[in-house]
């Protein structure tokens, strides 16, 4: 089986994040960077299925030079084969220039199966899964909790609210991997090493001849504020507590 697992390099979760004087733009001096936790889902569940089904998975991601430690993360892990897309102007490419660009290439593949993670944490869009089926015309399922992949189907739980849709699709086939599909395994010493060897294949995105021209612009960003610190109510009966709670709640919160 053919497997495809698309990947997003990401600012780590505990990483202090600064921004550039003067512009839409975080510094990545001190930043540092993991494979998107959603994509580790989506990565060990493809994993788990050449495991099952035999074959091989490739990873593609498009990013610079520096997303190469992600590739090889993954080959660390035990993917086959990694797909690095970049080219001049890809620094603002936004959700559909990126389905766009990875729709192109996955086009003149082979493949089964395509997983994405659910969303990358850093923009939260939830978009390029969802978009890259529809360029590839192929069925897609968003937000899988539980696979069960055969050789010509997969049947799929995936997450509404209020309780779980059990779909059966039909592959080729894309879904998107939500936390809890699976705990993504960690890389032996072995497949560090040999990782460092393995080559990345590099394509140039401006001989693909796609418009990426960004549609949406970011018009300002900002850190969150500090939080201030909250009032405790100290050696006050109940009575006299809920008074005060419920003066501060109407008067200074303004929810009631």
């Amino acid at each position: 089986m053919k497997i495809i697992v698309c990947i997003k390099q990401v600012p780590d979760t505990e990483t202090r994040i600064k921004l550039i004087a003067g512009s839409n733009r975080i510094d990545t001096k001190d930043v540092k960077f993991i494979i998107n936790p959603y994509d580790e889902f989506a990565l060990e569940e493809g994993l788990r299925v050449k495991e099952k089904l035999g074959g091989d998975v490739t990873v593609i991601t498009v990013g610079s030079s520096d997303v190469e430690q992600s590739v090889r993360e993954c080959f660390a892990r035990g993917v086959e084969n990694g797909i690095r897309i970049w080219g001049d102007g890809f620094e603002n490419i936004e959700p559909l220039g990126t389905a766009k660009v990875l729709a192109k290439v996955i086009s003149n593949m082979p493949y089964d199966l395509i997983i994405c993670g659910k969303h990358a944490i850093d923009d939260d869009s939830a978009q390029v899964g969802i978009l890259l089926a529809d360029f590839l015309k192929i069925p897609h399922v968003p937000v899988v909790i539980k696979a069960e992949i055969y050789e010509k189907e997969a049947k799929l739980q995936r997450q509404i609210e209020g309780g779980i849709e059990v779909v059966g699709v039909t592959l080729p086939a894309l879904f998107t991997a939500q936390k809890g599909l699976n705990e993504p395994r960690y890389p032996s010493l072995k497949g560090k090493m040999a990782a460092k060897k393995k080559s990345i294949q590099f394509i140039d995105g401006n001989t693909l001849g796609v418009d990426i021209k960004p549609r949406m612009h970011i018009i300002d960003m900002n850190l969150p504020k500090a939080r201030v610190a909250g009032t405790i109510l100290k050696d006050v009966e109940p009575a006299e507590a809920a008074v005060k709670l419920v003066k501060f709640l109407r008067e200074e919160a303004n929810i009631i």
